[in-house]
């Protein structure tokens, strides 16, 4: 046979054949890569892959656990990317949730931060945030601590062993900021009292900013920072008792109504809405409590001839000839809340030429001092008479009696 003749039998060999030929050397080299890792292994021509060696598979085992390791493990030393509220934060809100976040997710057994003061809530990790949900919440201006624990024993990241290089996954130390919480918004205080029935208007939330009565933590954070809505006017008060009102700032409307409160829940009235005002407002929304007394509005006119208008409830319930103080001991002119109240008492003082008096009088409602709106027998009404109060026919005084509740405002012009 010719040299010719052989080269073109062998050329003719099945193409698979001829294919794997083309492929496998006299030696190639497979290439198995596990993590990175090469394992060379060597075939022989027209052969399978020979079995990996003892040592081979040991290293082949050990690259596929590092990788998983790799995977699960953090990068580097854990940290703390934010707290909120931030640190130094003087304005915090007191019923929002505290979040620590993380550089990497925390393991599930991770122990949490904590705070201090200690209010109850509980904390959840998801993720790389931890966050503290109150179960109401924090005063105004209190003094908040977070403290995250660090070390061996303190916040953990998820994937850590105990092989792990020392410091990976832990706070290299721990960590502790701080904040201060704000003080309650006077708009707020405006709308619960409102809701209660303690004003002359009422308030309707906006879309979205209503917060249900029974949600502590809610009414808290609103407490802090009031959720939007509007003020409406209940109708048939006199214009000058709207002259009074100033949206989101302390005015005497509020200053009547909270005394009004006030001596509904048994309360020192002062008129000023402390930390104990609020927690009974935000009992009361809770519970319901609406103001069963009505909102009276009063004013007493020195134009001749002098008189009292009542309102309650938008309604103008009494108008009646009234005396006011001679000009050597006038009635104040101003806006006040009624603070006392009388069924019968005897008044005593002294007259301008200095004798003292002691007189018997009913239905008496202190509003400013020694004034007061009372009933007081004399001839005739309508013009001053008295030593600075506001006298009334016994008729006139018995109605308006039961109107001029506490906190009840009267203005005398």
């Amino acid at each position: 046979m010719s040299r010719l003749g052989w080269f073109r039998r062998e050329r003719s060999l099945p193409a698979g054949l001829g294919r794997r030929g083309n492929v496998v050397t006299a030696f190639s080299a497979g290439l198995v890569l596990v993590a990175g890792i090469s394992i060379v292994t060597f075939v022989a021509p027209g052969s399978h892959a020979a079995p990996l060696s003892a040592a081979d598979r040991t290293a082949v085992k050990s690259a596929k656990s590092n990788a998983k390791k790799a995977d699960l493990e953090p990068a580097g030393p854990l940290t703390v990317v934010s707290v909120s509220p931030a640190d130094g934060s003087r304005y915090a809100n007191g019923g929002l949730p505290v979040k620590v976040v993380f550089s990497a997710p925390l393991a599930a057994n991770s122990p949490m931060p904590t705070l201090s003061p200690r209010i109850a809530g509980s904390w959840r990790a998801a993720g790389n945030t931890a966050v503290f949900t109150p179960s109401t919440g924090y005063l105004p201006r209190t003094k908040v601590t977070v403290s995250v624990p660090g070390g061996a024993t303190g916040v953990q990241a998820a994937g850590v062993t105990p092989a792990t290089t020392p410091g990976y996954g832990y706070l290299a130390s721990s960590v502790k900021d701080t904040f201060t919480t704000g003080s309650f918004s006077t708009l707020r205080l405006q709308q619960l009292l409102a809701q209660l029935g303690y004003l002359p208007l009422t308030w309707t939330p906006a879309s979205g900013g209503t917060v249900s009565p029974g949600n502590a933590s809610g009414q808290l954070a609103a407490a802090y920072s009031a959720p939007r809505g509007s003020f409406s006017w209940q109708s048939g008060y006199p214009s000058i008792l709207h002259t009074f009102w100033k949206q989101g700032s302390g005015n005497m409307i509020d200053v009547g109504a909270i005394r009004a409160f006030e001596s509904d829940q048994g309360l020192t009235m002062d008129g000023s809405a402390g930390s104990t005002v609020w927690a009974r407002l935000l009992s009361a929304i809770s519970k319901g409590q609406d103001n069963k007394h009505g909102y009276t509005y009063a004013l007493a006119s020195k134009a001749s001839p002098e008189t009292l208008t009542i309102w309650h409830n938008g309604r103008q319930v009494l108008k009646s000839l009234a005396n006011t103080g001679i000009p050597v001991a006038p009635t104040t002119s101003g806006t006040f809340p009624v603070y006392l109240r009388y069924y019968f008492q005897i008044m005593k003082g002294t007259n301008p030429d200095g004798t003292k008096y002691a007189d018997p009088v009913n239905f008496v409602s202190y509003f400013y001092g020694g004034e007061a709106v009372h009933y007081f027998p004399r001839y005739s009404f309508g013009y001053p008479q008295s030593l600075g109060c506001v006298e009334l026919p016994w008729d006139a005084a018995k109605k308006a009696w039961p109107y001029l509740t506490y906190g009840s405002l009267v203005t005398v012009r």
